[in-house]
This record gives C-alpha cells, structure tokens and sequence, in this order.
C-alpha cells in the first residue's frame, strides 16, 4: 500500500468519524452511569466496536437486565453485520484466516460505506485501504469513548445534550450520497415505510427489522440482476 492511499484512508474516514464521535461520547458517559468503572467502559470500545450494540448493552445493564436480554438485544442488533460480511464474500475468502478475522472485527457500517465507494469509484475492492480506514474510525470511536468517561465523572446531564442524534445524522450522511439507483432507492423506500407501520403497530426493534428488511430486499435484487441505475 502506498503512503498516498494509506493517507487517503484516513483521510476517507475522518468525516464520518467526526460526526459519529457525539454518539461514542454518549456512550463513554452511559458507561459510566450504568454502574461501569471506567476501564471497563473503555474496554468495551476496545473489544466490542459496536456502537449501536454497546449501547443497548450499557441500557440493560443500568437497568438490571439478564444475560439473556443482552445476548439476544445484541445479535438483533449487529445482524445487519451478515449482510455486510456476505457483500465482501468473494474478496476476502481466499485471504489468510488472521486477515478475515481483522476484516470482520473492523467491519462497520461506516467502514462499509467508505470501502464500497471506494470499490465503486476504482472498480476493484482493496483490503489495505478497507482495513486502514476500519482502524483510523477504531481509534476515533474509543477517543471519544474516552472522552465520554471522562465527562461523565466532570459534567453533570451529558446524556441530555441530544448527543444521540448524531448517529441518525452519521445514517443520514451514509445513505444520501448513495441514492443513485433503483435498488437502493428501492431498499430505503421500503425499510422507511416499514419502520413507520411497525412503529405505528408498537413493535419492538421496529427500526432495526426494518433496516435489516431493506438490506435483505437489496441484496436479493442485486443478487437477481436488477440494475443499479436506471
């Protein structure tokens, strides 16, 4: 890899790890609040990188829940994972075992989206590059995680500095650029009018089925070769 695409990997990630660092901010203060000492709180940043999945973890915990609730809070959660992982199948499976496991625990919906517009403005899938910019959003995301426990033992109502919407503007900032085919704009289409019915009809995780809905409706259209442009 050469010094110009490695810097252009971080660069790439940086905009994206800026508007997620609100939301690992929140986490780091969660964290804490949940009855977290700070190392662990960090550690769960460290071993975990999951944003979504972290903080649903952290809520179960301040709230008292199971062991079972946790588990099966996190797999619904991190299910859209599979889908991602299965769109990389065919670039990684003749890689090295240690190489996979890198990819796959820093594969996020951010390192996602950086690689595959990359994969699309070059015509080729790279590695380097994919991992380089997983990493450089690793280390944003535990520095704000970072931040967060700190705060949260100095600032007083950090939680209600609508820190939050920064993960709906981060989704946002992801998806708008790539609306520019009929299968995406197929898969939003459908997972924003079934996050609506479900959450009309009061049922729970209606955001992340819906979301997992429309991935699974993207991938089938595209593995059924519907164009992605008109």
């Amino acid at each position: 890899m050469t010094k110009k695409r490695f810097l252009q990997a971080v660069i790439d990630a940086i905009p994206l790890g800026v508007s997620v660092t609100p939301w690992g901010i929140l986490f780091g203060s969660l964290a804490i609040q949940a009855g977290l000492s700070a190392w662990q709180g960090q550690l769960m940043s460290l071993l975990v990188f999951a944003g979504a999945a972290q903080m649903s973890g952290v809520a179960i915990m301040g709230a008292g829940g199971n062991l079972s609730s946790l588990l099966n809070s996190t797999v619904m959660i991190s299910a859209r994972h599979l889908l991602y992982s299965a769109a990389y199948r065919d670039d990684i499976r003749d890689l090295p075992l240690v190489k996979r496991v890198v990819f796959a625990f820093l594969l996020t919906d951010e390192m996602f989206a950086i690689a595959h517009a990359d994969r699309e403005k070059h015509g080729r899938f790279d590695y380097a590059y994919a991992v380089v910019s997983g990493f450089a959003f690793y280390l944003i995301w535990n520095a704000a995680t970072l931040v967060g426990i700190v705060a949260a033992q100095s600032v007083q109502g950090i939680e209600d500095l609508g820190l939050d919407f920064a993960i709906a503007a981060t989704f946002i900032a992801m998806t708008v650029p790539r609306l520019k085919g009929r299968v995406m704009l197929i898969a939003v289409v459908i997972s924003g009018a079934l996050s609506v019915i479900l959450e009309w009809a009061d049922v729970q995780n209606a955001l992340m089925i819906a979301g997992l809905v429309g991935m699974a409706v993207g991938y089938i259209l595209t593995e059924r070769g519907v164009r992605w442009k008109p």
